[in-house]
């Protein structure tokens, strides 16, 4: 029987699935060959370090976490709908969205690092036109949004039985509403 060749793509992919349903904490070379039913050497060939492999991992979860949203929202309530995917998302899938939630970013020092790295430019655009409020509005409530949102996600990742997804929208909508008249005030 030939040896089955071991590719890159195939540690990266195992590697995710261990991070998926174990957690990324769980992904070390021996669960990887494990997984793939091979040596530890063909690991050993494609990973320098960890280091690499994990930022390999991170890059298919926000690809994962981007197709899982874009699935989950509702093209009549863009807005609230992906706030309610990311939530939705750290129920089903919680070691992928502690990953992404607590993996390193570099160059952020500000609010607005953060933002212009995890919202795409035309969002606030968008935002401004679907609810009437100015652009400047528009990108403040999403930002209070975002890190509202992955507060929620992170308590509702890391709490056991699990708070009820209707209590957690229904906090997640009282924060809609506070930030949305607190840009209407001004």
């Amino acid at each position: 029987m030939p040896k089955q060749r071991i590719t890159k793509e195939m540690v990266v992919n195992a590697a995710f699935e261990i991070a998926r349903a174990d957690g990324m904490e769980q992904v070390m070379v021996r669960n990887i060959a494990e997984r793939i039913g091979c040596s530890v050497q063909p690991i050993y060939s494609y990973c320098k370090n960890m280091d690499g492999l994990r930022r390999d991992v991170v890059g298919r979860v926000r690809i994962f976490i981007q197709e899982y949203v874009t699935a989950h929202i509702r093209e009549d309530d863009l807005f609230r709908s992906i706030g309610r995917a990311y939530i939705q998302l750290a129920k089903d899938e919680p070691h992928l969205f502690r990953i992404f939630i607590l993996h390193e970013r570099e160059g952020i020092s500000s609010f607005d690092d953060l933002y212009r790295a995890e919202a795409s430019p035309e969002t606030a655009g968008f935002i401004a036109d679907e609810l009437h409020i100015s652009v400047p509005e528009a990108r403040k409530l999403h930002l209070n949004m975002l890190i509202y949102t992955i507060g929620l996600g992170t308590v509702f990742s890391v709490t056991t039985p699990g708070i009820s997804a209707d209590e957690i929208y229904a906090q997640q909508e009282i924060a809609y509403e506070a930030f949305l008249a607190q840009g209407m005030d001004k």
